[in-house]
C-alpha cells in the first residue's frame, strides 16, 4: 500500500470534475450579476461586497476543515503570487464585461483552460498524453470559431483593444489555478479561498481610498474605465439582493474551484470549465437579449466536445487502473 506524503498531490479526478462544474456554474451567475450591476456601480464596490460576504462564508468552512490552524502556511510568497494572479484575472475580465457581450467575453476568457492544461506540464510535471492534447486542440478550434477573427467589421465601444482584457485575465487565471494545484498539497480549499477573498478586500479598499469618490471617472469617456473608477453608490433595496447573491456566488466559487484544482490534475479538469460557455450564452440571452451568431454555437459544440473527450479518456484510464490494482492484489 502506498501512502501519500505531505508533498504528494491528491488525485481524485471524478470529484475534481464535480467541483469544477459547480464552480463554473456559480461563476456564470457571478458574471451575469456583475454585468447586470455594471451600469450603476463601480467594479471595486462590487468586488468589496462580494469578497466580504465570501470571506465570512469561507471562515465558516475553515472551522469545519480544521480550524484557524489551517490558515498557517510555509509558502506565503506563492500564496501572494496566486492572489495577484486572480486579482488580475478578475479585474481584467470584469472591466471588459462593461462593454463586451457576456458570451463573447467568456469565449475570449476560455483560452484559460487551454493554458492550464499546457502550463501543468512544465510547472507541475503532469503527463498530458495525445488524447488530452487532442481535446485541447478541438477546444481551441472552437474558441477560434467563436471569435471569428476573419471578421473585419467588428463594432465595439473602446475598439478591439478591449478584447485583449479577457485574454490577459485568462493568462493570469491559468497561472492562478496551476498554483492552486501546487499549493493545494498542503493547504485546505477553504484556506486557499480565504487568502483570495482577503486579497480582494485589500485591493478594493485601496481603490476606494484612491478613487472611491469618483474623482477620476469623469476624465475618461471609455465605459470600461468609468466602470472601474466611478464613485461608490449606496444601493437601493432592490439591488441589495443582487449584491447578496453576488457575495454568495463568490463564496461558492472560491471554495469549489480551489477544491477542484487541489484534488485533481489541472490538465484533466480544466477542459470542463468550458461548460461556462453555453451558460454565458444562456445568461446573455435571458438577461441582456444578446444572442450569438449561429457560427458561435458551432464553436461551443467543439469546445464542449473537447471537454467530453477528456472525461471519457480519464474514465477509461481509471477503469484500467482499478482493474490492474485488483489483479495485482490476487
Amino acid at each position: 500500500m502506498r501512502l501519500l506524503s505531505s508533498s504528494t498531490p491528491l488525485s481524485r479526478p471524478a470529484a475534481g470534475i464535480v467541483f469544477v462544474l459547480a464552480g463554473v456554474t456559480a461563476i456564470s451567475v457571478n458574471d451575469m450579476l456583475i454585468k447586470q450591476l455594471s451600469g450603476g456601480y463601480p467594479l471595486h464596490q462590487m468586488i468589496f461586497v462580494r469578497s466580504l460576504i465570501g470571506l465570512i462564508f469561507m471562515l465558516f468552512l475553515v472551522h469545519f476543515e480544521g480550524g484557524w490552524t489551517i490558515l498557517k502556511t510555509r509558502r506565503p510568497i506563492l500564496h501572494v503570487v496566486r492572489c495577484v494572479m486572480v486579482l488580475i484575472a478578475n479585474m481584467s475580465f470584469f472591466t471588459a464585461l462593461a462593454v463586451v457581450p457576456l458570451a463573447d467575453a467568456t469565449a475570449l476568457f476560455f483560452v484559460a483552460p487551454l493554458l492550464i492544461t499546457l502550463l501543468s506540464i512544465p510547472i507541475l510535471g503532469e503527463k498530458v498524453g495525445p488524447w488530452r492534447l487532442g481535446a485541447v486542440g478541438i477546444g481551441f478550434c472552437g474558441v477560434v470559431l467563436m471569435m471569428q477573427p476573419w471578421k473585419t467589421d467588428l463594432q465595439i465601444e473602446g475598439g478591439r483593444a478591449v478584447l485583449i482584457l479577457p485574454v490577459i485575465g485568462a493568462a493570469a487565471y491559468a497561472m492562478m489555478q496551476v498554483l492552486t494545484r501546487k499549493l493545494g498539497v498542503a493547504s485546505k480549499a477553504s484556506a486557499l479561498a480565504v487568502y483570495l477573498q482577503s486579497g480582494f478586500l485589500i485591493v478594493s479598499i485601496g481603490f476606494f481610498l484612491v478613487a472611491g469618490d469618483g474623482r477620476y471617472a469623469d476624465s475618461f469617456d471609455n465605459a470600461s474605465l468609468q466602470f472601474l473608477l466611478r464613485a461608490w453608490v449606496w444601493p437601493p433595496e432592490e439591488d441589495v439582493y443582487w449584491f447578496v447573491a453576488l457575495g454568495l456566488c463568490s463564496g461558492v466559487v472560491g471554495y469549489t474551484m480551489s477544491q477542484a484544482y487541489r484534488i485533481a490534475d489541472a490538465a484533466t479538469i480544466a477542459p470542463f470549465e468550458y461548460i461556462g460557455l453555453p451558460l454565458a450564452v444562456f445568461w446573455g440571452w435571458l438577461m441582456f437579449g444578446e444572442l450569438p451568431a449561429p457560427v458561435v454555437f458551432g464553436g461551443i459544440g467543439l469546445i464542449v466536445g473537447g471537454g467530453l473527450l477528456v472525461f471519457l479518456r480519464e474514465h477509461q484510464k481509471q477503469r484500467k487502473l482499478a482493474l490492474a490494482t485488483k489483479i495485482g492484489r490476487r
